[in-house]
């Protein structure tokens, strides 16, 4: 139900709920918004399960032969448990260990263990409100399973779990999901430490109500998705937290897939998805970096993520709070059908077709760069936004807004492009357009105002676009007689020579658009080329610049259209 609601309107999430009053779901959780903190995110959940904490009275299981503890029945290969308690495994076994104990915890120490089943799963708790499997310091132990299952298989995966399921200690486990998944619960996963290597032919780690990790080192290659939660029935289920440790995946779906919210709130997690952005995506599975179906937040912590398909996705909203992400995509860097925040940290959009996109961006804080073969930052719908002939395309319900922050955008296409409305308060955005024709470094459809921050866009005339004349800051633009080369130094001056913007292009630009709280309205500047950049560089806008042998090329009156008018904005 709240997957649901992220995708849908509050009218028509209304229509929905009173659809459903009459049967026997309960009331949705309030849907996260872009604007939710990790903590609101996951408050609004299921509770995390806590796992055993005292091993020291395990009884121990031989698996090389000799007689098993009260509690433990051996016949033909199978070890199985039918009374709670603790039990170390050591040695080798061909076979399986079962846990038969009805609304009872189990905990397994691997001590050295190793198990190897040709016909099912390696360990298997068919019946438990939770098994633990504890990994003592030193310790090295594996298990692998079989090469199929069938279908309908219940138990289906090397490690599986009927109740919650907990991994965790200071020592190492190999796991090898010949036949399916690799680590699975039917509840709710937590990984709490450990040294954990992980390879599925389908999905690596999997837990039905939620993936959790705390901490530990886990390496995840899966012909599926890497990390999943797929309970996509309960509104406070199907989520997917990381917390501490070093999680790496490569997988041939997804990397991480939340049927729900999908958190970062530390730790090093690094994913590579389906092959990578240079990987042509393939329609099925999907292969995005981290996918979430009603909210991501990335608070805290590194994430490097490289996917065929989009790096981050969410079918409802994103919020880049403070994780350090490095995104490269072969379609969108960061993708939500609803909303975008950026509210601090760093995201570095490397490789992409469109940077970010969402119906509605907005960007309070942060650093942000984007590099993009077509549209950097793009306010548009799933679809690119259903754009119309040029000169008349229609304003939709999207809206572009920066209040704070730094965005640093590098387009093939459009540059700063919103398919309805735009706005920047505050911050700075700096703007490396297209050299070539049809798109331009500004394209926003409706209303476009400046009331604060610093803006510098340079790219292409052939679709020249500037804030509003009735912005409350002043504003300049200009197509330059002749294109300045990449690597010219540009300075925008008022009459007497004093500095007032310096930037250096990386790529040829014909047309110049600043706007800052230095300017004002109605009043003649210069634009000068040549002469000398200094100080910090923010996508090639420096903090100072001298004139020295610089020549004039053109002269502008702030808030006055650029030569040719206003490009594809309607009514212009």
């Amino acid at each position: 139900m709240r997957k649901l609601a992220a995708a849908v309107g509050t009218a028509a999430l209304a229509s929905v709920l009173a659809a459903c009053s009459d049967d026997a779901t309960p009331a949705p959780a309030a849907t996260p918004t872009a604007a939710d903190s990790a903590a609101t995110v996951l408050a609004a959940n299921e509770p995390v399960h806590a796992a055993a904490a005292d091993t020291g009275s395990a009884a121990t299981i031989d698996l090389g032969g000799g007689s098993p503890p009260d509690g433990v029945e051996v016949e033909d290969g199978t070890v199985t448990i039918t009374a709670a308690g603790a039990y170390r495994l050591t040695g080798t076994l061909n076979g399986q260990v079962v846990v038969n104990t009805p609304k009872a915890a189990v905990t397994l120490v691997l001590d050295n263990a190793t198990i190897t089943s040709a016909a099912t799963a390696a360990i298997a708790a068919v019946e438990a409100s939770r098994l633990d499997v504890v990994l003592p310091a030193g310790t090295r132990s594996t298990l692998a399973d079989a090469s199929s299952y069938p279908q309908d298989a219940d138990v289906n995966a090397a490690l599986f779990s009927a109740g919650d399921l907990t991994v965790g200690g200071t020592g190492a486990l190999t796991v090898t999901g010949n036949g399916n998944d690799g680590i699975a619960s039917k509840d709710g996963l937590l990984v709490s430490s450990g040294t954990i290597t992980v390879r599925a032919k389908d999905d690596g780690l999997r837990g039905k109500d939620y993936l959790v990790v705390r901490d530990g080192t886990i390496r995840v290659t899966s012909g599926g998705d890497g990390l999943k939660a797929d309970n996509d029935t309960d509104p406070r289920a199907g989520f997917v937290a990381v917390a501490g440790g070093t999680v790496e995946v490569t997988s041939g779906g997804d990397g991480a897939d939340a049927a729900t919210d999908l958190v970062q709130t530390g730790g090093t997690l690094k994913v590579t998805a389906g092959g990578g952005h240079g990987t042509a995506p393939a329609g099925d599975p999907s292969t995005k970096g981290l996918k979430s179906g009603v909210v991501t937040v990335l608070e805290a912590g590194t994430a490097t993520v490289d996917a065929s398909d989009d790096a981050v996705h969410s079918d409802g909203s994103i919020h880049l709070a403070g994780t350090t992400l490095s995104a490269a995509s072969g379609d969108d860097g960061v993708h939500a059908e609803n909303t975008l925040r950026v509210s601090a940290g760093k995201a570095a959009v490397t490789t992409s077709v469109e940077g970010v996109e969402a119906a509605h961006v907005d960007v309070t804080g942060g650093a942000t760069t984007i590099v993009s073969s077509d549209d950097g930052l793009n306010a548009a719908g799933g679809d690119g936004g259903g754009l119309g002939a040029p000169g008349g395309e229609e304003v939709g319900d999207y809206t572009a807004t920066v209040t704070g922050g730094t965005l640093i955008i590098d387009a093939e296409g459009d540059g700063f492009d919103s398919n309805g409305t735009a706005s920047i308060t505050g911050g700075t955005v700096v703007v490396s357009g297209p050299s070539g024709r049809g798109n331009g470094a500004l394209d926003v459809n409706g209303t476009f105002t400046m009331s604060g921050g610093t803006l510098f866009a340079a790219g292409s005339a052939s679709m020249p676009v500037a804030p509003d004349e009735s912005s409350d800051q002043a504003w300049l633009a200009v197509t330059l007689d002749t294109p300045a080369l990449a690597g010219t130094t540009l300075h925008v001056t008022d009459t007497s020579g004093k500095v007032l913007a310096t930037f250096v292009t990386h790529k040829p630009a014909e047309n110049i658009v600043f706007s800052s709280r230095t300017l004002k309205k109605d009043t003649e500047y210069q634009i000068h080329s040549g002469g000398k950049a200094s100080g910090a560089d923010v996508g090639g806008l420096t903090e100072s610049g001298t004139l020295e042998s610089a020549h004039q090329t053109a002269t502008v009156t702030s808030g006055v259209a650029p030569e040719g008018g206003w490009g594809r904005r309607p009514g212009r």
